[in-house]
């Protein structure tokens, strides 16, 4: 009889959650024993609490003066239903918010706590104490999906596939009918001027005026299913990047946006100048004439005449051990969106620069530059990688 004891195969802390802050500089990283902050680029460690508890999601403002923390994992520091705005410099707790159900997410401004529930958005002042604004009901939101912009909060709508507007000056509320499905991703420009939404078919991203909640685009990410993991637009708010479930980071001129020329593309003007070569994982141009003259013909599918992503490439996503549900599923883990780390979360550090990071055993880091082969093509290539969580 074997009576020795099982050998821990665990590593180090593992990441919960990722999640970049509003100028993507800085990423907070929540961790099953505390929470830490890197730089964004270079992926440098900057801040680390250990707790020796769980933290299922760390939102910062600005480069974490200000933290709010939700505890999360098997061991939560903090009553999942609680948010905590942390002030690293006094390293304590300054204000608390406490709720009937776990909390999904946090938005934080200057001005504002935006405290994302399953079935509801409660907006704050941010000041000590808090002082309550609004509440707005909303469908099933398991992912916490929310956007803070300098005039406007955007989350979903009561109806399915819908998003509700809210100005922050006004509180008037607009409702765009965005998707026919639930939606499964959003971002805002930085701008605030551009919505774009995907929903659990995970096939087109749209995207929307704020300003008048008109449609202005409709991006073909493939014609498969797929879960989209996160949109986002470039500071110049001329290009949206998707990833997704296919492993695959896809790059898209925003409609309206005219594609950059190569003086304006100073950090890959010539690609083979990175290292001599392309990078075999980088794939090649395709844009709205995918299918050539197919496009074109009256009455053919409108797969056709879509606008595609104009480069894509391939990152790193699931690391996490397939267990437990005996269906393919993965045993969800308590205070976690979703129920299990995000993958394939994306940040602008420039108008030709992307990361690419996710939580889970081994937290990735990767970084893609955008430019131009001899060819005169756009492209995408991998620069780089690391394991953060070993750095």
């Amino acid at each position: 009889m074997n009576t020795r004891p099982a050998i821990d195969e665990s590593t180090g802390p593992v990441s919960l959650s990722v999640i970049f802050n509003q100028d993507s500089s800085c990423f907070a990283v929540g961790l099953d024993t505390g929470f830490c902050v890197f730089n964004s680029d270079p992926c440098e460690l900057k801040v680390s609490r250990d707790f020796n508890a769980g933290i299922g999601a760390a939102q910062m403002l600005g480069r974490a003066n200000y933290i709010a923390l939700v505890g999360g994992g098997r061991q939560p520091k903090f009553p999942q239903n609680k948010v905590i705005i942390w002030d690293d410099a006094k390293q304590k707790a300054v204000i608390t918010l406490e709720f009937r159900s776990p909390v999904n997410r946090v938005c934080l401004s200057r001005s504002r706590i935006i405290v994302v529930l399953y079935n509801s958005v409660h907006i704050y002042a941010f000041s000590s104490p808090p002082e309550k604004l609004s509440v707005f009901e909303t469908a099933n939101n398991p992912f916490g999906l929310c956007c803070l912009g300098s005039k406007i909060v955007a989350f979903p709508g009561r109806t399915p596939g819908q998003v509700q507007l809210v100005e922050i000056g006004t509180g008037n509320v607009s409702i765009i009918p965005a998707h026919a499905t639930p939606l499964r991703a959003m971002e805002m420009s930085p701008d605030g001027e551009i919505l774009a939404t995907a929903s659990e078919t995970g096939t087109l991203v749209r995207t929307f005026s704020t300003g008048n909640c008109a449609r202005t685009g409709e991006l073909r990410r493939g014609v498969d299913q797929a879960l989209v993991f996160s949109i986002a637009i470039s500071p110049n708010s001329k290009l949206l990047a998707v990833t997704s479930d296919k492993s695959t980071l896809h790059i898209f001129d925003l409609p309206h946006s005219s594609p950059p020329s190569r003086s304006e593309s100073p950090a890959g003007r010539s690609l083979r100048g990175l290292n001599g070569s392309l990078n075999p994982e980088s794939t090649d141009e395709g844009n709205k004439k995918k299918w050539g003259l197919l496009g074109k013909i009256p009455l053919m599918p409108r797969v056709f005449s879509d606008i595609y992503s104009f480069a894509s490439a391939h990152f790193e996503t699931d690391d996490n051990p397939k267990v437990g549900l005996g269906n393919g599923e993965v045993t969800p883990i308590p205070g976690i969106p979703g129920g299990r780390p995000r993958k394939g979360v994306l940040g602008w550090i420039d108008d030709n620069t992307i990361l690419v990071v996710g939580a889970g055993r081994d937290g990735r880091w990767e970084k893609f530059i955008l430019g131009e082969s001899d060819d005169g093509k756009r492209r995408c290539i991998r620069q780089g990688w690391k394991r953060y969580l070993g750095s």
